[in-house]
């Protein structure tokens, strides 16, 4: 549809110029104002004359109905109305249809790129769970919304750089390290990995207080992280083996997940790069002593001040961002650097962003931060301390089940059941998360994570696999050959045509669900048409044929759009 808003956006430029001398406007303003009527009847393209009147000089109706009577005869649309101020475009079917299949056949998966990232490179900061801690429903956010932005800019060309910055290092290392010395068993550890750390973890929380004993824990946890930043081998032994017990659960989840990662280096990689940072800083200035701490002022850009060193001289997570950011601009020669956070921790980023701009690095404007809404369970926050989560990997093992028995009792015979049931399972549960805006709140609730009925995940992946059925049955390629389309043959030509514009805007918005919504659409569109226009059934040879070449284009564009939220494909369910 690009192509045909720009070439309509044209000719009415055009248009306009004779049929209203002394007016001003461009092709492109008035491709900026086409819209898509939300209405088949009220056209597939409609212009709001309203919008020229202020350029053209003239009333709604009177723009409307003079463009309508000049485009009457052009042969790009079936017709042209004017209703009210309005002008609506009707395209024909059969021409977009064999515009669309063709196009989706020669490009294939690249159907829909704006391969507007050939030659550049972005950095994308996501997932980034902190070490010993389980990934929980709360982590899910950022991984799939990171790595889902990361496929979008695969998609578009982009090199990327996909960067788990682990939250590898702090004083929760402290308190680990006292409470697995006092209630800990290494044997124990091995076989129950993360879970029995996250049990230490809770533990130690729970019994520091403001008891006298409870302060004495948490000296000795300060006590206990201090030893490791001053390299204590026994404690960096335990640190280095709580890091690998949890990076093995880790990779569980994603593998699920489909994800991979280029690098893993975490707060802990550039805790040696902070200090010239710092220096870089008091040479310029910006460091100003504030009841012992270091901070920069930010008071004149209406922000609160941030803090750089605390009294003690020991750094904070913007001295640790920043020196991270500077090493990945060095190393990697980043063209955009993308943050995938809570937006929680929007004033963090605001604060960092403006210290690193202040410093004098030119690339201060290729930093992004994308934040998503939070997560609460039954109307309660998430908190690793309390054991108030939902696990990820219960969660999939519950959706998984499900899946498992639903499928038994209708496909038992289905080849690899097992991993198809995974796939569709984990594929609900993400689906589900990237179904609305990213920075909505999320009050998260089994049941609806669970459910299959509807706009779901498995509904989507049940129509990729309808599609894959069709295409087994019909021998040889096709290409749409009919003179004329139904309503459902042109509504689902048109969807298709929507792709690109909604990848567009996806990256835009650096928003998945634009994707997400966009699937139901198509799948909403196919549907319609698979029950109301006989495909392998047809008996007209040219019907037929077109039917199967509309098909394989959705196919191909609905695999790719799932491919680009992180939902697998399988063919059948």
């Amino acid at each position: 549809m690009i192509q045909l808003k720009q070439q309509t956006a044209e000719k009415i430029a055009a248009l306009a110029a004779g049929a209203f001398p002394g007016g001003s406007l461009t092709a492109d303003e008035v491709c900026n104002m086409l819209e898509y009527p939300p209405e088949a009847a009220m056209g597939d393209l409609a212009l709001p004359c309203f919008k020229l009147s202020k350029s053209l000089h003239r009333a709604p109706v009177q723009i409307s109905d003079a463009l309508a009577a000049g485009l009457a005869d052009d042969p790009l649309f079936a017709r042209v109305e004017s209703v009210k101020g309005y002008l609506n475009f009707f395209f024909d079917g059969a021409s977009l249809a064999a515009r669309v299949t063709d196009e989706v056949a020669q490009q294939g998966g690249k159907y829909g790129s704006p391969m507007d990232g050939v030659g550049k490179t972005v950095v994308l900061d996501y997932s980034s769970p902190n070490v010993a801690k389980p990934f929980h429903i709360g982590h899910l956010g950022t991984t799939v919304i990171g790595h889902s932005l990361k496929l979008l800019h695969q998609f578009a060309g982009w090199q990327c750089i996909g960067i788990n910055y682990l939250g590898d290092w702090g004083t929760q290392f402290g308190k680990l390290i006292v409470a697995y010395k006092k209630w800990g068993d290494r044997k124990q550890i091995e076989e129950g990995g993360i879970d029995r750390l996250v049990e230490l973890y809770v533990r130690i929380n729970n019994a520091i207080d403001d008891t006298p004993e409870g302060k004495a824990l948490a000296d000795e946890a300060r006590a206990e992280f201090h030893k490791m930043e001053e390299g204590d081998e026994e404690n960096i032994a335990l640190w280095k083996w709580f890091v690998q017990i949890s990076l093995a659960e880790y990779e569980k989840t994603y593998r699920q997940l489909g994800i991979t990662f280029d690098s893993y280096k975490g707060e802990s990689f550039y805790t040696d790069k902070m200090p010239a940072q710092v220096q870089k800083l008091r040479d310029a200035g910006l460091l100003k002593i504030d009841d012992g701490a270091a901070i920069v002022d930010l008071e004149s850009y209406g922000m609160p001040p941030c803090l750089i060193l605390k009294r003690d001289g020991s750094t904070l997570y913007p001295t640790r961002d920043i020196a991270a950011a500077v090493w990945r601009k060095e190393h990697y020669r980043f063209d955009k650097a993308i943050y995938v956070t809570s937006a929680q921790q929007c004033l963090h980023f605001k604060q960092w962003f403006k210290v690193v701009e202040l410093m004098g690095y030119d690339w201060y404007d290729e930093l992004v931060h994308v934040p998503y809404g939070t997560v609460s369970v039954n109307g309660a926050k998430l908190a690793t301390r309390t054991g108030n989560v939902v696990l990820l990997k219960d969660l999939f093992a519950q959706a998984i089940e499900k899946v498992s028995a639903i499928m038994a009792e209708k496909n038992p015979e289905l080849a690899g059941r097992s991993d198809i049931a995974e796939q569709v399972g984990v594929g609900a549960i993400v689906f589900h998360y990237l179904l609305g805006s990213r920075i909505r709140d999320i009050n998260f609730t089994l049941e609806d994570a669970l459910s299959f009925d509807g706009n779901t995940g498995p509904y989507a992946q049940y129509t990729y696999a309808r599609t894959c059925s069709v295409l087994r049955k019909y021998a040889g390629e096709a290409k749409w050959r009919s003179e004329t389309a139904t309503p459902e043959e042109g509504a689902l030509a048109k969807t298709i045509a929507l792709f690109p514009e909604r990848v567009r805007a996806a990256l835009a918005e650096y928003e998945p669900s634009v994707i997400t919504r966009y699937i139901l659409e198509l799948c909403a569109a196919f549907n319609r048409f698979y029950h109301e226009c006989p495909i392998l059934s047809c008996e007209d040879e040219k019907q037929r044929e077109s039917r199967v070449a509309l098909t394989a284009a959705t196919r191909q564009v609905l695999g790719t759009a799932l491919h680009l939220i992180c939902m697998a494909t399988p063919e059948q369910i």
